[in-house]
Formats: C-alpha cells, sequence, structure tokens
C-alpha cells in the first residue's frame, strides 16, 4: 500500500480491489460512526455503479451503524428507466446496500418522471442540509456522477440536472454489463451536480479497474478543468480517493 497528497486530495493505493474497497468502508464506517456520536443524523450521498460493490458490501456488513439515523441520496439516474428495472441506479441501491442496512430515510430519484420537474424536486432535499459524507466514484472519462466533460461545471447554480450521456459513458455502461448493447443504454440521466457533490463534508472515491487508468492519471496530474471533472476533487477540504494497482497502474 502506498498512499500520498496531491494538493488538498488524499491518495491511497491498495495492491487489489478487495483491499481498496475495505480500506474505504473500513474509512466511512468509521466517519459516520463518529459522525452519529455528534449529531442526530448523517446524510450519505451514493453513487451506484459495479465500481462500489466492495465499498457497499464492506458497510454492509459492518457492525454498530445506527443505519435508522442516516439520510441516504441516490447521486444519479437514467432517465426513462423505470424503478423497477435492474438496470436503474436505485434498483442497484436498493439491491446491493439499502435493502442489507435499512437506512431511516431514502431519496431516490424517479427516471420516468418529468426529468426538469423530478430535478427541481430531488433539488429541494438537497438543498435542505449539507451532505455528511458523498461516496462517489469516477467513470473512464473523468466523470463525476454523470457530470460529463462536455456537461461538467465547477461552478454550476444548479445542485440538479439533466445531461445528455457521452459515448465513452455509453460504452462504460456495456463493458460493465449493465446494459448488453450501446443501443439500449438510455441517452440522458439526472444528476447531482458538481457543486453539489463537493458540498460535501467528507469524500470518499473508490476507483478500480485498468478502464480507468486514463482518468486518474489525469485526475491527478493534469489541468483543473471540467474537461476531466474528476480533478477537481484536487480541490476538496476532505476528498480520499482509493486506487488499486490496475487503476493506478504502478
Amino acid at each position: 500500500m502506498k498512499s500520498f497528497t496531491i494538493e488538498k486530495l488524499k491518495v491511497r493505493i491498495y495492491k487489489d480491489r478487495g483491499h481498496m474497497g475495505t480500506a474505504a468502508a473500513e474509512d466511512v464506517a468509521a466517519r459516520v460512526k463518529e459522525l452519529l456520536g455528534g449529531k442526530d443524523r448523517v446524510r450519505m450521498v451514493f453513487a451506484a455503479a459495479p465500481s462500489q460493490n466492495e465499498l457497499m458490501d464492506g458497510l454492509a456488513r459492518t457492525a454498530g451503524i445506527d443505519w435508522s439515523r442516516v439520510t441516504a441520496f441516490q447521486m444519479d439516474e437514467y432517465v426513462g428507466l423505470p424503478a423497477k428495472s435492474p438496470r436503474s441506479h436505485r434498483a442497484f441501491l436498493q439491491e446491493k446496500l439499502f435493502s442489507r442496512v435499512k437506512p431511516g430515510e431514502v431519496h431516490l430519484m424517479d427516471g420516468t418522471a418529468h426529468p426538469p420537474e423530478e430535478c427541481g424536486r430531488f433539488a429541494e432535499w438537497v438543498r435542505r442540509d449539507p451532505f455528511d459524507i458523498v461516496c462517489l466514484g469516477i467513470g473512464n472519462n473523468g466523470h463525476i456522477a454523470f457530470n460529463e466533460p462536455h456537461a461538467a461545471d465547477f461552478e454550476d447554480p444548479e445542485s440538479v440536472k439533466v445531461v445528455e450521456l457521452d459515448r465513452v459513458s455509453i460504452r462504460q455502461q456495456v463493458q460493465t454489463g449493465t446494459f448488453s448493447r450501446a443501443e439500449d443504454v438510455p441517452r440522458f440521466a439526472m444528476t447531482l451536480t458538481v457543486p453539489a457533490l463537493m458540498s460535501g463534508a467528507h469524500l470518499f472515491c473508490v476507483v478500480p479497474g485498468t478502464s480507468k487508468r486514463e482518468a486518474v492519471r489525469q485526475a491527478l496530474q493534469g489541468p483543473l478543468t471540467p474537461r476531466c471533472p474528476a480533478s477537481v476533487l484536487r480541490t476538496h477540504p476532505d476528498c480520499t480517493l482509493y486506487l488499486e494497482l490496475d487503476s493506478h497502474g504502478h
């Protein structure tokens, strides 16, 4: 394992995906317990992606978290997918985490609702109180949530918006097995914006796999630019990036 800091971003590298996910889950769980020791409720945001499987499994297995005092938020959702679709992000989160830990409150996006109205509805919940913890990943093109390079705005006035997916993201959904063909991937998604994600007090970013290597390199060493949305993580006061040898490349 290796650790270093780039600007404000804490980077931790593990020998494999299992160790990386376990370490991230331990750190998130410790932070949740610490926060619950000092406040009534903790507000958490979760990314829905196979890259987060080990983190979610680790959290679900952790004893001693009072999940009834956790308010959980979905990070993004495909436009047009019904809630019951196994490919929807809400179904993913329900299966991998929420059904196992039973958070006291869960806020999910409705992919079949009128997108601008649904973004507005969800934004009201988002703005009610600051996020305590955001668990996120990085896409093959450097996106965070579904803030694609063509749509990411580090000064976005909105907290939730509709974004058109770019080709790299569509291909990624097929590569990870979420969809069998590119034609099946919805073209639009609702997402928390970059400022909404960055408003979280504590960010935990888990990024496994060789397909993420170039995005990680740009996020760590490239310019601070919306063209690599994840580069903004270097400016957050408390963000930890969890990598493994495949995703870091050394």
